[in-house]
């Protein structure tokens, strides 16, 4: 099968252009884990450094929900040399997950059958179809082997897979960061909720919306639910309290407040209501949700958020995995016993590092010991942050050092001596400013 790595796609893609310098392979077709036959796959991917001799040099990145190939937009302070993701020893790759509207095939992609976006008839693509996708790329690279595979969130998921999907000691070592072997109940949830609220939008349409005209009411009210999974009530408390919405026009002030329970006759006491298409925000805490939703419509699609947000619920290392006979443990007949995840994760690389955190109330730190318990000869760091999930998007001094001293310790050969910067890595792009703690 032969697999082009710079295609260009004949119907470009608006969010796709948010990513500057990416390359998209193309998969002439991806048989997916569903059964379905994905023509014409489209991956979109980015690269950092150079392959060495060996071409077993190759660190591979896995970037979160509405993330994207951009390392360098999202984990900017952990690239460069001397850092964790050091592209003068190393050769980075980060690949856009399939179903992400960044670039990959999905629902914004034409179907080569119809000619037309797939829309909502896009198939269901899996964590595991990512890692088969992105290992075909790599195969084109003329990549031998990966050093390691890092990854937060839905990347962490990711991470996870890669050596579970690939021929033993092909991926050397795994970081796996605020992720679990399976999506738990309350991710599932959550992930519930915000999804009833763009099928609840009547522009959703059952998924067939034109694209200049999103459900964008229940996309931006998903994404609002979405923060307030990725932050902790400290830190909103912390950042917000109760301070004043800077663009509230009906605030009730301590001088006018009512001295009782009931209701009054005087105006000062009792303003109008505001005309009833006028949002009321009292608080910054509302602003800051609006804030988000409103940007997340510039640069998300409402079905590939469907999808994406399925497509972490099904994850779960032991589907298909599970030894016979024990079936029966994991459909709430009993708890499956502690050695099976132990028992599927005996293929992954020992000594991985999990990167927990001690705030994250999405993926709890009972995931992250389970996980770490699971994993052969496995290190479990709690990153201290009162941020909760996000955290793995702003501890960046402390994920610099966690990463760097795993790396040093598992891989020592590649820090030896002085690698002289490689001539084809874009330093701009890696100074420019960015928006942290955005990106689930």
């Amino acid at each position: 099968m032969t697999i082009a790595l710079d295609y260009k796609p004949a119907q470009p893609n608006p969010f796709a252009d948010h990513i500057s310098g990416q390359r998209i392979a193309l998969i002439p077709s991806l048989i997916l884990e569903s059964g379905h036959v994905l023509k014409s796959c489209q991956v979109a991917y980015k690269t950092w450094g150079q392959l060495n001799a060996t071409r077993d040099n190759v660190l591979v990145v896995c970037h979160a929900l509405s993330g994207s190939s951009d390392v360098a937009d999202w984990w900017a302070p952990l690239m460069g040399p001397g850092k964790a993701l050091d592209y003068t020893r190393f050769f980075v790759f980060c690949g856009n997950a399939l179903g992400s509207p960044y670039g990959s095939s999905s629902p914004l992609t034409a179907n080569v059958e119809t000619g037309r976006p797939y829309g909502p008839e896009f198939p269901p693509t899996s964590i595991r179809d990512d890692v088969m996708a992105h290992k075909l790329v790599l195969d084109t690279l003329g990549v031998s082997s990966i050093a390691a595979v890092i990854g937060g969130s839905m990347g962490g998921m990711t991470t996870i897979e890669w050596p579970l999907c690939t021929p033993p000691g092909f991926v050397k070592a795994v970081i796996p960061i605020a992720t679990s072997v399976a999506q738990s109940a309350w991710g599932i949830s959550w992930s519930e909720v915000q999804r009833r609220c763009i099928r609840s939008d009547p522009l959703f349409r059952d998924g067939y919306y034109e694209l200049n005209q999103q459900p964008t009411s229940g996309l931006a009210t998903a994404r609002m639910v979405a923060m307030l999974t990725y932050r902790s009530g400290e830190s909103f408390e912390k950042r917000f309290g109760r301070k004043p919405s800077s663009q509230s026009k009906y605030l009730i002030t301590p001088a006018v407040a009512p001295a009782c329970n009931g209701p009054s006759s005087h105006p000062s006491v009792n303003p109008s209501p505001p005309p009833s298409n006028t949002p009321m925000r009292q608080f910054s805490a509302q602003d800051y949700l609006d804030y988000q939703g409103a940007k997340f419509l510039r640069r998300f699609d409402a079905n590939c958020y469907l999808h994406l947000t399925h497509k972490m619920d099904m994850h779960d290392v032991r589907r298909g995995r599970v030894p016979e006979g024990r079936h029966r443990h994991l459909h709430g007949e009993c708890s499956p016993p502690d050695n099976i995840i132990a028992a599927v994760l005996s293929r992954v690389p020992s000594c991985a590092l999990v990167v927990g955190i001690e705030s994250d109330a999405l993926f709890l730190p009972t995931q992250q010991h389970d996980l770490a318990a699971s994993l052969p000869d496995a290190t479990l760091a709690m990153l201290k942050s009162p941020d909760g999930h996000d955290a793995f998007l702003l501890e960046f001094e402390k994920l610099n050092h966690l990463i760097i001293d795993r790396l040093k310790w598992r891989f020592p050969t590649m820090y030896e001596g002085f690698v002289e910067r490689v001539a084809d890595v874009d330093m701009s792009r890696l100074t420019n400013g960015i928006s942290v703690g955005e990106v689930d």
